[in-house]
């Protein structure tokens, strides 16, 4: 009787203590769940959401699958145009004739015949605006001679970005076999485009205007629609590319901006073109809920720092750039503190440019980001001769002095 009442309290006691154990574990998943951030709903097989400044990818869904993108390409081929333009080899007004083979291009174009003559910023705006493949292939010609040496150099520029997912076949998106890249690679150009080359705005963001097409049959006017509806329905939208064939589906390289902060959403092999812009909006308004920026483009002017060794004494120190950090906590930006850290004395010689030191950011006493402080002289390093003249010259201003000699 006594073992049989041992162990019923003994049973009684082990499924008291599974019972609470189990209780504390669902109430763990329980917080744990509660704790978890609400992640968009994504309807499209592929979508990236980026932050401009920084790069950081805030959200992804098979983002690095290869597709074809498309007219999304031409992000590629005008970041290529605004290059050759930054660096002098083409100019906005120059006068571009159009070959028959690029006059042959179907899908969306502007109608451009063998012959016609546009300038480059026109043949922009076709691109950017109407998405007009003829007008891709007679840049491509403009700059490279031809678009096989063009769609090269697109694939050269994709390698230099890291852009591991991507073989362009064509400079305007025609779906071609192998032609192909992925969400993340398109958010990787994209950014670089808006962040090196801000003009893009001026051609992407224009809704409708009228081109004049000169030929031998005469004149006429011709209207570019932009083809990106969220330039009209979406009050942050700041550009940049659609694209839509058979096999790509519908796809969109979508930027916008809002309170300083510029977020690239791409979305790729959407079923319609009403769900790539619901997917897009989606991705844009959670990102601008999330994210703030921090900036510090301006700061305060730093000490000289001390050289030892050298034929000067001290050296201006610079920041090598500005500092930028993305916050997507809800943190306090204001509270964030900077600490100066400079190499103190710099050993000579030193060149221009060189790193000194280093500013170094914090956020609740944490560092959240550094930047580096630079050498802004060349200072050599002091010889025999040197040391004599320093001499010479202090003595100089010794004798100079009041009470020196004597006096």
């Amino acid at each position: 009787m006594k073992k049989t009442l041992a162990l019923l309290i003994c049973t009684a006691l082990i499924l008291s203590f599974c019972t609470s154990a189990f209780q504390e574990v669902a109430y763990a998943e329980e917080i744990s769940e509660q704790d978890k951030e609400v992640q968009p709903e994504i309807s499209a097989p592929s979508a990236v959401l980026m932050e401009a400044s920084t790069g950081a990818v805030l959200y992804e869904k098979d983002a690095n699958t290869p597709r074809p993108p498309a007219s999304v390409t031409k992000v590629m081929t005008m970041l290529l145009i605004f290059e050759a333009l930054e660096s002098g080899s083409i100019r906005a007004d120059d006068e571009v004739t159009t070959s028959e083979y690029a006059a042959s291009m179907g899908g969306s174009q502007v109608f451009l015949e063998a012959g016609e003559v546009q300038t480059v910023d026109t043949l922009l705006k076709c691109i950017s605006v109407a998405s007009a493949n003829d007008a891709c292939v007679a840049m491509a010609e403009f700059i490279c001679g031809n678009e096989d040496e063009f769609v090269k150099r697109m694939n050269e520029r994709a390698k230099e970005l890291d852009m591991k997912n991507t073989t362009f076949k064509n400079c305007n998106g025609l779906d071609a076999e192998g032609h192909e890249t992925s969400a993340g690679d398109i958010a990787i150009m994209s950014r670089e485009l808006i962040t090196r080359h801000p003009k893009i705005r001026d051609y992407c963001m224009i809704w409708m205007e009228n081109i004049t097409h000169t030929t031998k049959k005469g004149t006429t006017e011709f209207g570019l629609s932009n083809t990106n509806k969220l330039v009209r329905q979406y009050e942050y939208a700041t550009g940049l590319k659609t694209g839509s064939t058979g096999e790509a589906k519908f796809c969109i390289s979508a930027t916008a901006e809002k309170n300083g902060v510029e977020l690239i959403a791409v979305i790729m092999a959407a079923e319609n073109s009403k769900q790539r812009f619901r997917d897009a909006v989606t991705l844009l308004n959670y990102g601008f809920g999330k994210c703030q920026i921090y900036t510090d483009d301006s700061p305060d002017p730093l000490p000289d720092a001390e050289v030892k060794g050298g034929v000067l004494d001290q050296t201006p120190a610079e920041y090598k750039d500005g500092f930028t950090y993305l916050d997507t906590k809800g943190s306090n930006l204001n509270t964030i503190e900077k600490e100066i850290i400079l190499e103190e004395p710099v050993k000579a010689p030193v060149k221009k440019g060189d790193v000194i030191g280093r500013a170094v950011y914090l956020l609740d006493g944490k560092e959240i980001g550094s930047t580096d402080i630079i050498s802004g002289a060349t200072v050599k390093k002091a010889g025999f001769a040197d040391y004599l003249l320093r001499a010479v010259k202090a003595f100089i201003r010794w004798e100079r002095e009041p009470g020196a000699a004597g006096e």
